[in-house]
């Protein structure tokens, strides 16, 4: 299954779960004091939002993706077109160990193609919120130079 992602900076995060909860009808699959997730399959949709710094609202969106063949799929078509592209692998990032790739379209938009492998206990390493608006290969949410 692939799941649109979209992640959202906010400044009041108990705030932001009691809102988007009701929106969803739904708690979050994943709850932490800094973040929640909700997995949601009508709309097939990962909804992150989180109190870590940046500027409040929609910081990336992305697509959340099944398989590793698929995500090297994702990847193969973005590099045809010759789209900027940055490859994490084996990454610990937003309570999750994933591989990803991250890209912007010609607007600037910071997009984030990911395969989950796992959960994890810490959050990872914080992306910057300049980064993600840089070219590509510095848009990482758990660069390895941070």
């Amino acid at each position: 299954m692939k799941r649109l992602h979209i992640h959202i900076h906010t400044e009041d995060l108990e705030k932001s779960v009691r809102y988007y909860s009701a929106l969803f009808g739904a708690e979050p699959a994943r709850r932490e004091a800094d973040y929640a997730k909700w997995l949601l399959d009508d709309p097939a949709a990962n909804i992150a939002v989180s109190s870590r710094g940046g500027k409040p609202g929609v910081d990336h969106v992305g697509v959340s993706i099944d398989g590793g063949d698929a995500l090297s799929e994702a990847a193969s078509r973005l590099r045809a077109i010759e789209a900027p592209l940055f490859e994490e692998e084996a990454t610990t990032c937003c309570y999750a160990n994933s591989d990803k790739f991250w890209s912007h379209d010609p607007q600037g938009t910071v997009w984030e193609l990911f395969h989950t492998k796992s959960d994890s206990d810490v959050f990872g390493k914080d992306r910057t919120p300049e980064a993600a608006r840089e070219p590509a290969d510095k848009a990482a949410c758990c660069p390895a130079t941070a």
